[in-house]
């Protein structure tokens, strides 16, 4: 029988499990203007490295891609189309890591991006090699930084919210 198996409460379950995977919402992330709420965002990797550094496995699943990526060409969110939340997110999603990947390097820690889409937690391949990715940068204490693709996803193949994403990695690392 495992420790977590001997838990009683979902707070004694979050202090014992060694794989933690936090989804952020960009609700959180991103003001409304489009802009990376940078104070929001140390606080939560102050938090993030607490963890690192007290042995935890951390796996980062962030929104927000879309929404930055729209502010650098000063597009109004509402009624995009396919290709337009595709651009916007390859512009977006560059900030986005970069942003991380700075926050982290200042608590002496790395970030790796792993950009997934729906197929690739379906096809059994493409699944294991992404869990692979995901283990190996877990056991070199990195923090992997997981998104949807959403500039190759369509609306037949994609995930739809970062929830059902962040389930899908938590199956991976768990």
């Amino acid at each position: 029988m495992d420790a977590l198996s001997r838990v009683t409460s979902a707070q004694e379950a979050m202090a014992q499990a060694p794989t933690v995977v936090v989804k952020v919402g960009s609700a959180l992330l991103v003001d409304d203007d489009g802009s990376i709420r940078r104070e929001w965002m140390s606080a939560l990797v102050d938090d993030l490295a607490g963890l690192v550094k007290a042995g935890r496995r951390v796996v980062l699943v962030s929104s927000g891609a879309i929404r930055v990526g729209l502010r650098l060409q000063n597009r109004d969110p509402l009624n995009l189309r396919l290709d337009e939340k595709q651009a916007a997110a390859a512009l977006g999603q560059i900030r986005l890591a970069e942003a991380y990947a700075d926050s982290f390097a200042e608590r002496d820690l790395n970030v790796g991006q792993i950009l997934l889409t729906q197929e690739d937690t379906e096809n059994r391949r493409r699944y294991l090699n992404a869990r692979a990715t995901l283990n190996r940068l877990l056991d070199w204490g990195t923090v992997p930084l997981v998104n949807e693709n959403d500039t190759v996803a369509t609306a037949e193949i994609r995930f739809g919210d970062n929830d059902r994403l962040a389930a899908r990695v938590g199956g991976m690392v768990g």
